[in-house]
C-alpha cells in the first residue's frame, strides 16, 4: 500500500471515529473496517487491502441488517459490493505534499462559537449537500472541542458563502465537505477555503476525496490522485 494512501485512510478513520462518538452512533471496529451505525446512515470505511473472511462476513451482516442508507468506502478494491446489493461509484483519493499555499482571495474565518458552528453546519448540509441531517446531527457541536477537528467559513458579500472541515492526525491533515452555497458558486469560494486550509498546515501533507468536477481545482493547488476509491451504496 502506498504510504500516501495509508495516510488518507488513517485520517478518514479518525473522521469516522470522531463523528460516531459525537453523534452518539454505534462504532464497530474490526481489523479490516470501521462502521458507524446511526438511524439514517450506516457508514463503513475499509481500512485494509486484505480484510480477513470473518471481517467480510461481519460487514455483510451489518449491511444486510441496515434499515438506513448504506455507504461503504473502499480505497483498496477489497469488497465486492454487488454481492451485498450495493452499487458503485468511483472517487479520486488525492494528496498534496507539504508546501505553502497562496493567501485566500476571500475572507476565511475559523469557527469559534456555537452560533457560528450552526451556520457552518447548515452551509455544509445545504451546499455539499448532506441530505437527511437536521441541524446538530451532521457536524455535532461536540466536534468543536475534539482535538484536530476544525471548521472554517468563507465569506462573500458580507455573508457566509462556504464552509469546510479539516481533521489533523499528527502526520497528515484531511479536508472534508468543502461546500459552497448554490448562489455563491463559481465565485472563488471553494478556492479560498482550500487555500486557507492548506495554508494552515504547510508542514503536513493534505488528503481529500474529490469529485471528478472538483479535480481541476484540486490539481491546480498541487493535489495529485493516489487511487480511485470505490464508494458502494444502496439505492436511494
Amino acid at each position: 500500500m502506498p504510504a500516501s494512501l495509508r495516510l488518507a485512510v488513517r485520517n478518514a478513520a479518525a473522521l469516522t471515529t470522531g463523528l460516531a462518538h459525537t453523534r452518539g452512533h454505534a462504532l464497530t471496529s474490526r481489523d479490516g473496517f470501521l462502521a458507524m451505525s446511526g438511524p439514517t446512515l450506516l457508514r463503513v470505511l475499509v481500512v485494509r487491502p486484505d480484510p480477513d473472511p470473518a471481517d467480510v462476513a461481519e460487514l455483510a451482516l451489518l449491511v444486510k441488517r441496515a434499515e438506513a442508507r448504506v455507504v461503504v468506502e473502499d480505497s483498496f478494491g477489497a469488497i465486492d459490493g454487488t454481492a451485498l446489493g450495493l452499487t458503485a461509484r468511483h472517487l479520486p483519493v488525492m494528496i498534496r505534499p507539504p508546501s505553502p499555499a497562496p493567501r485566500p482571495a476571500l475572507r476565511v474565518e475559523p469557527v469559534r462559537t456555537a452560533a457560528e458552528w450552526a451556520v457552518a453546519e447548515r452551509v455544509v448540509v445545504d451546499g455539499f449537500p448532506l441530505p437527511g441531517f437536521p441541524t446538530g446531527a451532521a457536524l455535532p457541536l461536540a466536534l468543536k472541542d475534539r482535538e484536530g477537528f476544525r471548521v472554517r467559513t468563507a465569506w462573500r458579500d458580507g455573508v457566509v458563502a462556504g464552509a469546510c472541515l479539516t481533521v489533523e492526525t499528527g502526520d497528515v491533515a484531511g479536508l472534508y465537505w468543502v461546500a459552497t452555497l448554490p448562489e455563491h458558486r463559481s465565485r472563488g469560494v471553494g478556492r479560498a477555503l482550500l487555500n486557507a486550509a492548506v495554508g494552515e498546515f504547510p508542514a503536513l501533507p493534505m488528503t481529500l476525496s474529490a469529485t471528478e468536477q472538483g479535480l481541476p481545482l484540486y490539481e491546480s493547488l498541487g493535489f495529485s490522485t493516489v487511487t480511485h476509491a470505490t464508494w458502494w451504496s444502496n439505492p436511494a
